[in-house]
């Protein structure tokens, strides 16, 4: 049927209201996670060396592929499963260490059903998210996740809309808990991402991050608190500046934590700027070689709870400093 002219408010308004049924439902959601999500969680994290079949269909399906998508992504061994080539032959990818995780709003999709039988019998755990959790899927199951059968956001009620967003976002929530619980790091995401951004990134050396000559944060122990601060403001605003002694060698760091713990600590606020670096700064700073990987950097920094590495020369000089935005990518100098 020809469609009618609309206006700006009425478009603007038809997208708005969709936008906050969606958001509203995945806030239920999230207010509503309890033991059975917990039980999920713990199921995964306890599977031998077994991997999780995600399988669904229609727009089920799309978002079971996301799902699975984003579990191997992040340290959870997974794949997606089409219902109708599970029943003619895939399931064979499907061993008794796997956990079958079925997703259904209705939970009487029949596919789906077949699937969940079948894996059974091959001696496979199957765990369930639905918006019924009396369905027959459900009853069938070793775990439930019930997701909040809200009304669709769809004007008709009839298009998948909240419920699948709904789905997703708990999907999400799924494999960001497992992300945590097993403690994996940008140094794994990496490892899975060879081809990624950061993954590229993590393979370099520190030296083809680090900040040298112009651009390197640099003070005497002799100057002033005054002067290290203008050091530590001009240079890109890193927030930090590497101190040489009188020879020339690095000889310690003074960061904005310093400078907090500085006026916190101080009574005599006065004269407090004249007053030399040698009085404040952090002595020995954590050092990395200029040929370490990136990755490496990463890992002391994210393990010091600190945001920058001091590189030295073979004299002791300061020659560099590499800063953990400067590596994740996030920092306006390197793009």
């Amino acid at each position: 049927m020809p469609s009618m002219p609309a206006s700006s408010e009425r478009i603007l308004a038809s997208a708005r209201r969709v936008l906050a049924a969606e958001g509203t439902a995945v806030l239920d959601a999230a207010a509503r996670l309890g033991e059975p999500f917990c039980r999920l969680v713990d199921a995964i994290l306890r599977l031998p060396p077994g991997r999780v079949a995600v399988t669904g269909v229609g727009k089920s399906g799309i978002i079971g592929m996301k799902i699975a998508a984003t579990l191997a992504s992040v340290g959870t061994p997974a794949f997606f499963l089409k219902p109708l080539d599970a029943v003619h032959g895939d399931l064979g990818m499907v061993s008794h260490e796997d956990l079958l995780l079925a997703l259904s709003h209705s939970g009487e999709t029949a596919e789906i059903l077949s699937v969940v039988f079948a894996a059974k019998n091959i001696g496979a755990r199957v765990a369930v998210m639905t918006g019924q959790a009396g369905s027959t899927l459900a009853r069938e199951a070793d775990l439930v996740l019930e997701v909040p059968a809200a009304t669709e956001a769809c004007p008709l009620g009839l298009a998948p809309t909240t419920s699948t967003t709904v789905t997703l976002a708990v999907g999400d929530a799924l494999a960001m808990t497992l992300l945590e619980m097993r403690g994996f790091s940008r140094e794994d995401y990496a490892r899975y991402h060879p081809g990624g951004s950061l993954g590229r990134r993590l393979s370099l050396t520190v030296g083809e991050f680090m900040r040298t000559g112009a651009l390197l944060p640099l003070v005497r122990e002799t100057d002033t608190l005054k002067q290290g601060l203008a050091a530590m403001t001009e240079k890109e605003r890193l927030g930090v500046t590497l101190i040489a002694d009188a020879e020339g060698r690095l000889a310690g760091i003074l960061t904005d934590g310093d400078l907090r713990r500085i006026l916190t600590r101080e009574r005599d606020l006065g004269g407090l700027l004249d007053r030399p670096l040698a009085d404040f700064m952090t002595r020995d700073p954590i050092t990395i070689e200029r040929d370490s990987p990136a990755r490496e950097a990463v890992r002391i920094m994210e393990a010091k709870g600190i945001t920058s590495l001091a590189i030295k020369d073979p004299r002791g000089a300061p020659e560099g400093i590499v800063h953990l935005h400067d590596i994740l990518g996030r920092s306006k100098f390197y793009v």
